[in-house]
């Protein structure tokens, strides 16, 4: 296996972000030299900082003459809800910036790229069934269809031209800095917080997988130090059903969270289990509890009461 030079420059797109900015951190503190893409400024002054749009050819052209060793590619639109309501919008920003991207990293000479993928790229599994990397793409919403586009483009760079570029999928990612997220953790804590009504589809009993960013940030790195140039599925290896989610955030919050049942979109998966046994073979470990980590997002939720409390059985 060949190891990145700790030297080499990376370049992360998003780092000004929820996942971006807990990826520079851990970069940092590793002392790799770091440059975020992003539009709008990073929370670390610090840092040094490219302002402006992917989709712009003059920032490509900054990026290939900086020449970094490796990227990480977290820029994106997620919302699955946008991505059905504005799919061509969605398409320009996953599939097209991805392509324009990859191929500033081929003129730039950059050695690795890694993809902030999702488990959506593969498409409904029965109840006893897990997602890992040998799974045939069949994405249910606009979304998962653009990240599965994005795959391919990486397989193609990395097979045309020796980039070592790897989709990480990663499941339902969660944890402190995600008060701007639309995703169904970020909603829970927004409800206890002030009050309000959350919306569950369906029977609530459909099953999901929730990472922790630090453990997202661990597999987004395990896929640059081993220079991986094919998927692997990253998240916690337990689901838990979404009625079980929302009693653990009552637990935690200590807030009595109503929840309204309402009738599902298309596109959503009755259940999302991964196996995560090629990542652990590489050394991933994940490390944070789902009770543990909701306690530490809501340690810091506005609106919260700012302590862990206790936190029983963290595991």
């Amino acid at each position: 296996m060949t190891q990145p030079a700790a030297s080499g420059s990376v370049l992360v797109t998003g780092g000004a972000g929820f996942i971006g900015s807990a990826l520079v951190r851990v970069l940092r503190a590793a002392s790799v030299p770091v440059t975020v893409v992003d539009q709008r400024p990073s929370s670390d002054p610090n840092v040094d900082m490219l302002l402006g749009d992917l989709a712009d050819p003059a920032l490509l052209e900054e990026i290939a003459r900086r020449r970094p060793a490796a990227i990480f590619h977290l820029a994106a639109r997620t919302s699955v809800l946008e991505s059905v309501r504005d799919p061509v919008g969605v398409y320009e920003a996953n599939v097209n910036v991805s392509q324009r991207l990859l191929e500033t990293a081929r003129i730039a000479g950059t050695s690795s790229f890694v993809l902030a993928s999702t488990n959506a790229v593969v498409g409904p599994i029965d109840a006893t069934s897990s997602i890992d990397e040998t799974m045939v793409l069949r994405p249910l919403t606009p979304y998962g269809g653009t990240k599965a586009a994005a795959e391919m483009l990486c397989s193609a760079y990395a097979a045309s031209y020796g980039i070592a570029a790897a989709p990480v999928r990663l499941t339902n990612v969660y944890g402190l800095g995600m008060t701007e997220k639309d995703s169904f953790i970020a909603r829970l804590m927004r409800a206890a917080a002030t009050g309000s009504t959350v919306t569950i589809y369906g029977d609530g009993r459909q099953v999901r997988d929730y990472v922790f960013a630090d453990d997202a940030v661990a597999g987004l790195m395990l896929a640059w130090r081993h220079q991986l140039h094919e998927p692997i599925v990253i998240g916690s290896g337990t689901s838990v059903s979404v009625i079980e989610l929302l009693d653990l955030v009552r637990s935690v919050t200590s807030r009595p969270l109503d929840a309204v049942h309402v009738d599902p979109p298309g596109g959503e998966m009755p259940a999302v289990r991964v196996d995560v046994s090629r990542a652990r073979a590489l050394g991933y470990k994940p490390s944070v509890g789902l009770r543990e980590g909701l306690a530490r997002t809501w340690a810091t939720w506005p609106g919260s009461s700012g302590s862990l409390g206790s936190l029983g059985n963290v595991r």
